[in-house]
């Protein structure tokens, strides 16, 4: 047994000591590394060809591969709208408060002087339940009543879409009609030129009269009027203009 203790006792020994040397020998390699001063680090600058981009939550254009979204100049799309992937919004369109637009599967194309209302989704599938590809097309002077949700359809010049309406794949709807507000087309149904439909699903109610065509563009029309006020408060020179028109006035300077 004491032969045993002093052999334990002895390895222990070692071990603290080679342990020790260890340590020393770390800190010496330490001490001896000179410090980095302050003059010797490099700042970094960024290439004046880098992409800024802005990769916050909210963002109104979302490029998806190669696809990015195209919004005209004269376009109104209201700053918490989104707009993802292959979406066209043509001259004198506007987009409204809360719409989602989402054409990473296929296009979407908003025509000239048409509207898209309040908390609007509007989707492309790959394709029709025919198998052909399914664009959601809306056409010049169109009307798209607030909450609705278009998925892969057609809507010719010149119509109106209630609120609250459902509008499925490969559905149509052609010129010079009305889909009354809170309507279900179910998909692959067309609503002829000239007449009112309603209902879940939707079904022919009667046909427009001459006057109530020529009022659906005058609708499109006034809503692009209307745009024009709230275009203006986003520019993208901000409107520190009107501060200099106000200021003016006070000091008497004709504008």
């Amino acid at each position: 047994m004491a032969a045993l203790a002093r052999i334990t006792r002895r390895a222990i020994t070692t071990k603290l000591s080679s342990g020790h040397v260890i340590h020393r020998a770390l800190s010496t390699s330490a001490a001896a590394t000179p410090s980095t001063s302050a003059s010797d680090t490099k700042t970094i600058t960024p290439s004046p060809d880098r992409v800024k981009w802005d990769y916050r939550g909210q963002r109104q254009i979302i490029p998806l591969g190669q696809w990015l979204p195209k919004v005209a100049v004269d376009a109104y799309v209201a700053p918490n709208v989104v707009l993802a992937g292959q979406v066209t919004v043509c001259d004198g369109a506007s987009v409204w408060a809360g719409s989602v637009l989402r054409g990473d599967l296929n296009k979407i194309t908003v025509g000239f002087c048409s509207n898209v209302q309040e908390r609007c989704v509007i989707h492309a599938a790959w394709a029709s339940p025919t198998g052909l590809p399914a664009e959601t097309s809306i056409e010049r002077f169109v009307t798209i009543g607030a909450y609705s949700l278009l998925r892969s359809c057609t809507i010719e010049p010149e119509c109106i879409i209630g609120q609250h309406s459902i509008l499925m794949e490969g559905s149509m709807v052609e010129t010079h009609s009305i889909l009354e507000a809170g309507s279900v087309l179910p998909p692959g149904r067309r609503i002829p030129s000239g007449e009112l439909w309603a209902g879940n699903p939707a079904r022919f109610v009667r046909t427009l009269t001459h006057e109530e065509t020529l009022e659906i563009p005058k609708l499109a029309v006034a809503i692009n009027d209307l745009s024009r006020n709230h275009f203006s408060e986003f520019l993208p020179y901000s409107t520190v203009y009107l501060e200099v028109e106000k200021f003016k006035k006070s000091l008497g300077i004709s504008i």
